[in-house]
């Protein structure tokens, strides 16, 4: 009966042992084993791992893509623009033994190097290089954040930046400044459909004139369009060589007209009549020196302030 105990116990003894050093790993991690305090080389794979009891502690490392999005980040580019640049990191961990041993929390050290990579690259690059030619930044940025991470054991997929900030006044400038370039490009378009509309017209013109039957075709058809709009007057267009018909006619008129006034011979004009001769005045007589002196000194006439 004793032996019977002893075994029972032994038994129960054995099988909480067991269950203390079972441990399951799931699919999207794997296990860290520290035995001792030393870390075992090669991770636990996904399943029910048994540990050493009191001696062995294992550590779970998640190996899922991590997307950590990057604080915004205020600096001046290289063309002296102030911006705010915000973005997303997508890392996942390679070697577990590593990100485990290496570095203390591999998640806050990413973040942190993806922070300082993001301020470097907004004081490296143009302001239109952060708006259009994203895809160099992104390759750069990664480069930057995977130099460090790859001793820890993570492995940088890709890095996009998600939106840049840019100062009111800045987006008002480059807003009229795209509506410049538009107006430019809508009167170069519109110049040029002019240009091509008189090459046009020229050649068609230069047709016309070979054959004069065209034009009366030309004639009749717009004559056509205008008579189907049901209207009930009839505009009948003037035929352009009958008005030059009219000036020549009138320049050979106004010509003769000319030349029998020039044969006529012209008349004598009526000599002009003498001026009758005027007589000349009396001379006054000369005074002498005493019977000026007895003459009476001339008083100024008065202003009467009547006109």
């Amino acid at each position: 009966m004793d032996g019977a105990v002893v075994a029972v116990v032994v038994a129960v003894f054995l099988l909480l042992v067991l269950k203390s050093g079972m441990r399951v790993v799931n699919q999207v991690e794997r296990g860290v084993v520290f035995r001792l305090g030393r870390a075992l080389p090669g991770a636990r794979q996904p399943g029910i791992t048994f540990l050493v009891p009191f001696a062995d502690r294992m550590r779970k490392v998640n190996v899922q893509v991590v997307t950590m999005p990057v604080p915004t980040q205020e600096g001046i580019t290289k063309d002296n623009v102030s911006v705010k640049v915000d973005a997303v990191v997508y890392f996942r961990v390679v070697d577990p033994v590593r990100a485990a041993i290496e570095v203390q929390d591999y998640m806050f050290a990413v973040g942190q190097v993806a922070q300082s990579s993001l301020r470097s690259i907004i004081g490296k690059s143009d302001l239109d290089d952060l708006l259009s030619d994203r895809e160099r930044l992104h390759e750069g940025l990664a480069l930057m954040i995977d130099s460090p991470a790859a001793g820890w054991g993570v492995h940088i997929d890709r890095v996009e930046i998600k939106d840049v900030q840019l100062p009111e006044s800045l987006k008002r400038s480059m807003s009229r400044q795209a509506e410049a370039e538009r107006e430019r490009r809508a009167r170069v378009i519109t110049a040029d459909g002019e240009f091509q509309a008189a090459q046009q017209l020229a050649n068609a013109s230069r047709i016309m004139s070979d054959t004069p039957e065209a034009m009366q075709l030309r004639l009749l058809q717009t004559v056509v369009e205008v008579a189907a709009e049901k209207n009930s007057t009839l505009v009948m267009p003037f035929p352009v060589e009958l008005l030059r018909y009219f000036d020549k006619a009138a320049q050979q008129f106004g010509g003769g007209s000319d030349g029998n006034s020039g044969a006529a011979a012209p008349q004598a004009a009526p000599a002009p009549q003498a001026a009758p001769e005027v007589a000349p005045a009396p001379a006054a007589p000369e005074l002498t020196a005493p019977e000026a002196k007895q003459l009476p000194e001339p008083r100024p006439q008065e202003d009467s302030g009547r006109p």
